[in-house]
Parts: C-alpha cells; sequence; structure tokens
C-alpha cells in the first residue's frame, strides 16, 4: 500500500514538463481529458492513451502513472461488466471503461507534475476566493500524508495481533475501529498544528495578500502552449470527420 500512497505525493523532478508554466501543463491537462470525454472507437481512444503515456514518458512519470492507472483499473472492470450487462457491446463497453482510465491519465498527469505552490497560484490566477485555494491545496498536501499515517496505524496494529484479513465482512468493519480512532486523533492534531501555524503568521488578516511569485509565460511556455493547442484542433477535426 506505501507504493499507492506515494503515488499521490508530488516529487520534484527535472523534465521538459516540469518546467513549464502551471497554466501551459492545466491547458495541456483539459485538452488531454476532452479528446478523453469525446474519444468513441477504439483508434480515438488509442490515440488519447498514446499521447497521454507520451506525455507522461516526457515528463519522467510513467512509473507514478502506472500505480494510479492500476488503483483504477478496478473502476474501469466495473464499467465494462456494467455497460455489458445493459445491453452495450463489448467494444462500446471497452471504449466506455478505457475511457475512464484515459480520464484518470489525464488528470493524474497535471497533479503529478504541478507542486502545491503552483497549484495554489494557478488557482489565485482564476481569481478564486482565498478560503477556497487553501482549502483545496491543503487538501492536496494532507491527504496523501493521511494515507500514509493509515497505513503506518495499520502496520503497527497488525504487529500488536490485529488480524485485519481474517473474519466476515462485519467483523473486517469492526475491525477498523482501531485504525479510524487513531486516525482521527492524528487528523485533529494535525489541524491543530496547522491552525496555530496560520495564526501565528496572520492569516486572514489582509482581505487580498499579495504573493511572493507571480506567473509569467516565458517563451517555452508560449510555444508548447500554441503547438498544443494547435494538435488538440486537428485530433478534433480527425475524431469528428474520421
Amino acid at each position: 500500500m506505501y507504493w499507492l500512497a506515494n503515488a499521490f505525493i508530488f516529487r520534484r523532478r527535472y523534465s521538459p514538463i516540469h518546467v513549464l508554466d502551471p497554466r501551459i501543463k492545466l491547458l495541456l491537462s483539459i485538452e488531454l481529458f476532452t479528446l478523453s470525454l469525446i474519444s468513441s472507437t477504439v483508434i480515438h481512444i488509442g490515440i488519447t492513451l498514446a499521447v497521454i503515456f507520451a506525455v507522461a514518458a516526457l515528463a519522467k512519470i510513467l512509473e507514478r502513472m502506472y500505480r494510479t492507472l492500476l488503483f483504477s483499473a478496478a473502476f474501469s472492470i466495473l464499467i465494462f461488466v456494467i455497460n455489458f450487462l445493459v445491453g452495450y457491446s463489448i467494444i462500446t463497453s471497452f471504449v466506455l471503461a478505457v475511457r475512464f482510465v484515459a480520464i484518470v491519465g489525464s488528470t493524474s498527469l497535471f497533479f503529478l507534475t504541478t507542486s502545491p505552490d503552483e497549484l495554489e497560484y494557478v488557482m489565485k490566477w482564476f481569481r478564486l476566493p482565498q478560503d477556497v485555494v487553501f482549502a483545496f491545496v491543503t487538501a492536496v498536501r494532507f491527504v496523501p500524508v493521511l494515507m500514509l499515517d493509515a497505513i503506518q496505524i495499520m502496520d503497527a496494529q497488525k504487529s500488536r495481533g490485529l488480524e485485519l484479513e481474517k473474519g466476515n465482512f462485519v467483523n473486517r468493519i469492526k475491525k477498523l475501529a482501531p485504525i479510524l480512532i487513531p486516525l482521527v486523533v492524528t487528523a485533529v492534531i494535525r489541524s491543530s498544528e496547522l491552525a496555530e501555524a496560520m495564526e501565528a503568521r496572520a492569516y486572514g488578516a489582509v482581505k487580498k495578500p499579495t504573493s511572493l511569485y507571480t506567473l509569467t509565460l516565458k517563451r517555452r511556455d508560449k510555444v508548447v502552449g500554441i503547438l498544443s493547442v494547435a494538435f488538440f484542433a486537428a485530433l478534433l477535426i480527425y475524431f469528428f470527420t474520421g
């Protein structure tokens, strides 16, 4: 489970994608997300997946994306089974199932290559309320940390003799109490420490706080943005006419 939790934690790397402006990375993710939604044939979804994996390889995050896609594979299989049972053909059910994987992959590209600080800058650039920005960025930062805490608590309780894998469904649910109680206590402690840190930094004292850094588009960002829009438009034309 550690490898799954680590897949949701941002790791800074040097790659042609990581150094881009976060707004350009968001644009790439939106374009691939749109292509995933409108893909209606095996060829279309195959092209979309190929582009997603190509960008992931360029960003050097193939291994980490593999972890997130493997996590979504169970839901993809469920989508395939449900669509097949309600009367769709095998091909259509397959396309719908793989489309879900492509959607997860397109969104993962942005979050795996964008730090929480860059995400905060992007949300502020969209003129979103400060409290909304803070809440969302805090969730992005601490959800993976809570996942790691839960895994560590499970390992600690197993070392004390707790058998989570044995028993029926009801008994397994009851055995989660020794996991959930320490996890809730840990979350409360973290939230209290965060509140104290916010108060010490006078959070909310200024209605429109300024940022230390501002987003500026460099030449490479403009070139990548123009090329991506052109490539996206070409694929749109092919998907609707091909």
